[in-house]
C-alpha cells in the first residue's frame, strides 16, 4: 500500500531524537450522486421507485416543505406509481441528536427498504441518519460521528437507495454523504461524514426553488459560497496526513483536488452573477434555478474536498444561540440558520488562511467578481475577505457575531466547541490553536 512512514532523526542540545512522520495522502476518489435536473422532475420519482421495485419507502420532510407543492407532486408521483409509502413530517429544522434518534426510531419501526428526503438540508441530513440507525439498530448515535467528539466508525453495514429532492439552494446534501446536527449536550453540532450515506439520486428541480422566502435564499446562499470557497482553499489532498492503510478508510473530506475545483469555481462563477438576483426576485426563475443548481456544483466540490474554518467555526455558533430568530423562519426556538452561521466569521477566516495560498484565495475572488490582475500575494486575504463581505453586505446579513446575540464573554465557549471539529478544522490550508480561533471570533463580532 504505498511507502511505510518516514522515520525522522532530529538533533538538539540533548541529542537526537527520533519520531515517525505521518504518512501523506497520494491519491483522491471522486463520488457523487446521480443528479437528474430540470423543471418539473419531481413528477418521475415514483417511477424511480417502482423501476427499483421498492415495496415501502420511508418519505422525510419537516411540516413546512410538507405545505408546498414539491410534497404533493412527490406523493402523487408515489400513489400513481403504485409505490407504498409512510411519511415522517416532524423533521427539525437544525436537527438535533434527539430528532435524529426520533426520525431513525420510526424507520426502526416501519423497516423502510427505500428512502425518499423532500426538503432543504435539515430532512436530507436527517433522512441519511434514519437510513444509517435503521441499517444498524444497534448504533449508538455518537459510534458515527467524527473524532474526537464520536468513535468515527467506518460505515460497513449496506444502507438503502434514498433519493433526495432538494427545496433550498444551498446545502449540497443531495450530492453528499455527510449528516449534521446539533450534539445537545455539547452545544455545538457535529458531524457524520461517509460515501456510503450519500443519496443514489438527487433530483434537483428549479420549480422548488421559487418557494424560498428572501432571508431564506440569502443565507442558504451564503451556504453555497462558503461550501465553493473552502473546498478551493483547503489543504491539497497530496498533503493530508494520514494516508489511510484501505482505502474505505479515507475520508469523503479529502482536500482540494483537480476535480472538486472545477466544480467550486463553477459555482462561484453561478453566484457571481445570478445570487443577488435569486435573493431579491423569487419570480426570476432563471436566476433561482441558476442557484439551485450552483448548489449541486458546490456540494459535488466540498463533498470531495471538505470544508475548513468557516464550518468549523460555525458549529459553535449555531450551537449556542440564545434568542437569534430571523425575518423569514417562524420558529417557536431560537435558530441561527446554517447559512447564516457560517459565513458570519468568512471575512476573517479566509483573511487567516490566505497567507498559506494566496493564489487559491485570489483565484476564487476572481470568480466572484474582484479584480486581481495585478493583485499581490500580500493582498490576497484583504481582497477576499472584502469580496465576501461586499456579497453580505448586498444580501443584508447581520452586522457580525454582536447582532447574533453574542459579546466577547462567550468566545471562550464558542472556541470551546469549535476546537474539537477535527474532521474540517485539519483541512484547513492554515494549523490554528485556541488563540487564534478566539481572535477570529473576536474580529467577527462586527463584520462592517
Amino acid at each position: 500500500m504505498g511507502a511505510a512512514p518516514r522515520i525522522v532523526h532530529k538533533y538538539g542540545g540533548n541529542g537526537a531524537s527520533t519520531f515517525t512522520e505521518p504518512v501523506k495522502e497520494y491519491a483522491f476518489e471522486m463520488a457523487c450522486s446521480n443528479i437528474r435536473y430540470g423543471n418539473g422532475v419531481t413528477q418521475e420519482v415514483g417511477m424511480d421507485f417502482a423501476n427499483m421495485k421498492a415495496k415501502k419507502v420511508g418519505v422525510y420532510t419537516d411540516k413546512n416543505v410538507a405545505q408546498l407543492p414539491a410534497m404533493k407532486v412527490a406523493i402523487d408521483s408515489l400513489t400513481k406509481a403504485g409505490v407504498k409509502f409512510e411519511v415522517y413530517d416532524d423533521v427539525r429544522v437544525e436537527p438535533t441528536d434527539t430528532s435524529f434518534i426520533k426520525a431513525s426510531n420510526f424507520a426502526k419501526q416501519h423497516q423502510f427498504d427505500a428512502f425518499l428526503a423532500v426538503g432543504g438540508g435539515s430532512v436530507m441530513d436527517t433522512c441519511k441518519a434514519a437510513n444509517l440507525y435503521m441499517s444498524d439498530p444497534e448504533a449508538d448515535i455518537l459510534d458515527y460521528v467524527a473524532k474526537p467528539i464520536g468513535l468515527g466508525k467506518v460505515v460497513t453495514c449496506p444502507l438503502k437507495p434514498l433519493i433526495a429532492i432538494p427545496t433550498t439552494s444551498g446545502t449540497g446534501s443531495e450530492t453528499t454523504g455527510t449528516a449534521v446536527f446539533d450534539l445537545e449536550e455539547m452545544k455545538a453540532k457535529v458531524g457524520i461524514s461517509n460515501r456510503v450515506l450519500r443519496p443514489l439520486l438527487g433530483i434537483v428541480d428549479p420549480l422548488h426553488a421559487k418557494h424560498m422566502p428572501e432571508r431564506v435564499a440569502a443565507f442558504s446562499g451564503f451556504d453555497v459560497l462558503c461550501h465553493a470557497l473552502e473546498s478551493l482553499t483547503a489543504i491539497h489532498y497530496s498533503e493530508r496526513t494520514p494516508r489511510p492503510t484501505n482505502p474505505i478508510d479515507r475520508p469523503a473530506y479529502q482536500g482540494s483536488n483537480p476535480i472538486s475545483d472545477v466544480w467550486s469555481l463553477h459555482a462561484l462563477g453561478i453566484m457571481k452573477k445570478y445570487f443577488a438576483r435569486s435573493v431579491y426576485d423569487p419570480e426570476d426563475e432563471e436566476a433561482r434555478g441558476q442557484m439551485h443548481l450552483a448548489s449541486t456544483f458546490a456540494g459535488i466540490g466540498f463533498g470531495n474536498a471538505g470544508v475548513h474554518l468557516c464550518h468549523g467555526l460555525s458549529y459553535s455558533i449555531a450551537g449556542m444561540v440564545k434568542n437569534y430568530n430571523p425575518d423569514d423562519y417562524h420558529k417557536s426556538f431560537p435558530i441561527i440558520p446554517h447559512g447564516l452561521s457560517v459565513v458570519i466569521t468568512a471575512p476573517r477566516v479566509f483573511e487567516f488562511t490566505a497567507p498559506m495560498c494566496p493564489d487559491r484565495h485570489l483565484l476564487g475572488a476572481g470568480a466572484l467578481g474582484a479584480d486581481v490582475t495585478n493583485a499581490k500575494a500580500d493582498d490576497a486575504g484583504a481582497i477576499i475577505s472584502d469580496v465576501v463581505r461586499e456579497f453580505m453586505d448586498k444580501m443584508k446579513i447581520p452586522n457580525g457575531l454582536s447582532a447574533l446575540g453574542y459579546d466577547k464573554t462567550d468566545i471562550p465557549g464558542l472556541v470551546k466547541g469549535a476546537l474539537p471539529q477535527e474532521r474540517v478544522n485539519r483541512l484547513a490550508p492554515r494549523p490554528q490553536v485556541a488563540e487564534d480561533l478566539h481572535a477570529i471570533y473576536d474580529k467577527s463580532m462586527v463584520v462592517y
